[in-house]
């Protein structure tokens, strides 16, 4: 016979501290993580897939405004999709006709790029209104994600071919109310998170004790791939690379020339080292322990692959060029090379083997109970950084390209970011309007 819900609650009262009483220590302690575990497994069983994707209708109802909203997301979503297969086959029709000869192949590919990523984000936002309106919740939920990763790839395109305008606004909303609603619809998001967040302080107090904080628990990687590690790695990463960047310059490229190296508007940071210390750690984490020469391998493709990319963005979203590897060993369209692939190669093996086991203990002098503040001021700054860094980039080439100022933004940038400024920050980028994806020429 199953307990009645009543007794499973007071028995869990009875394994848990209530509000304002603290957890005890020794076999206590070990007793109260282990029954936190069962009730996590008790409020959120299953595979993850089968969870998200067959969990049965939830019971409990959902307010009518939930209802109104998926019936507009549906309507909303088939209306665009109308329109935007009406446009892209316009588009293709202008293609054959040779009306868009005047671009250059980029700006055309982007364009495409752009017009299927909006018809994918509207066949998300119908099977998102479907998935509320059959109180689906963990299925809605998971077509979020999907949704996250189509905003994203929209908004790379929408800076590449209209600039930092007012349409990143839209994907930003949009971001946010997607945030939101993942919380609310999931019925097992609230109690879970509840008894996750007492596991986890739990647990990272036993950590703290052990030396283990932040290890990868599995013991299939070396770090725990959570947000707090892979944030203070891209952070710290973004210092040291800016850093090491200044000291190659000053020592080797123009001995004695001092050059501001920094990649952000603000700060002493190189996006590209933060960045590429982050996908390094996500795709060498299980292979800390494995033989050098592996990593090494894999850690020059991975870096070659993303300096390339970077590179690519960077020339065809502002026309700017930071780095030119032309007539070099081994040299990819000059953006990057043999030597920058080595280099890649034996920063990873570096980086793997010695600075993020160092990294993780000098992040772990951080006191667990003013991890989350510090984590979050930190992030806020990272990304008001980035957002400013993108603003002023754009209205510096705006600017070169002749445009006029005549937006409050592009005035701000104009009085405070001019062009002496701009170029003085970013010594090692020149912008050449031209290569740009919406001047149409490239």
């Amino acid at each position: 016979m199953t307990e009645h819900k009543d007794d499973r609650r007071e028995r869990k009262d009875d394994r848990h501290p209530r509000k304002g009483q603290t957890l005890s220590t020794g076999a206590d302690f070990g007793a109260e993580l282990h029954g936190l575990r069962e009730d996590i497994r008790e409020a959120y069983d299953g595979s993850w897939w089968r969870r998200m994707v067959s969990a049965p209708v939830d019971s409990k109802k959902l307010p009518l405004a939930m209802k109104i909203f998926g019936v507009l997301c549906i309507l909303g979503a088939l209306y665009g999709m109308g329109n935007l297969v009406w446009d892209l086959v316009g588009t293709v029709q202008a293609f054959q006709s040779g009306r868009m000869d005047q671009m250059g192949l980029s700006s055309i590919v982007v364009t495409f790029v752009f017009m299927a990523d909006l018809i994918l984000v509207a066949l998300g936002f119908l099977a998102f209104g479907i998935g509320i309106l059959r109180n689906r919740r963990r299925f809605a939920a998971l077509v979020i994600y999907a949704l996250y990763i189509t905003l994203l790839v929209g908004a790379s395109c929408s800076i590449m071919l209209y600039g930092v305008s007012a349409y990143l606004i839209l994907y930003g909303v949009a971001a946010g109310i997607l945030v939101a609603f993942q919380v609310y619809l999931d019925p097992g998001l609230r109690d879970e998170r509840r008894l996750q967040r007492k596991l986890h302080e739990s647990e990272l107090r036993q950590e703290q004790e052990d030396g283990t904080l932040g290890r990868d628990v599995s013991g299939k990687g070396y770090i725990d791939l959570n947000f707090f590690n892979l944030f203070w790695i891209f952070f710290v990463v973004c210092m040291l690379g800016d850093g090491m960047e200044t000291l190659y310059h000053y020592f080797v490229v123009v001995p004695g020339e001092w050059q501001d190296r920094a990649g952000l508007l603000f700060g002493p940071f190189s996006p590209i080292y933060g960045i590429g210390a982050v996908l390094m750690t996500l795709l060498l984490n299980r292979l800390y322990k494995r033989n050098i020469l592996l990593i090494f391998l894999c850690s020059a493709v991975i870096g070659g692959a993303f300096e390339y990319f970077v590179s690519w963005w960077m020339q065809y979203t502002f026309g700017a060029v930071a780095w030119d590897y032309t007539g070099q060993f081994l040299s990819i369209g000059g953006r990057t090379c043999g030597l920058a692939m080595a280099a890649w190669g034996a920063l990873g093996v570096v980086w793997i083997k010695l600075l993020l086991p160092l990294l993780l203990r000098i992040v772990n002098l951080i006191p667990w109970n003013w991890r989350y503040v510090v984590t979050t001021v930190a992030t806020v700054f990272m990304l008001v950084d980035a957002i400013m860094t993108l603003e002023a980039l754009d209205c510096w080439y705006e600017r070169l390209s002749g445009d006029p100022v005549v937006t409050p933004i592009q005035q701000f940038y104009a009085d405070y970011f001019d062009d002496e400024y701009m170029a003085n920050r970013f010594q090692s980028m020149t912008i050449h309007p031209d290569n740009a994806v919406r001047h149409g020429s490239v």
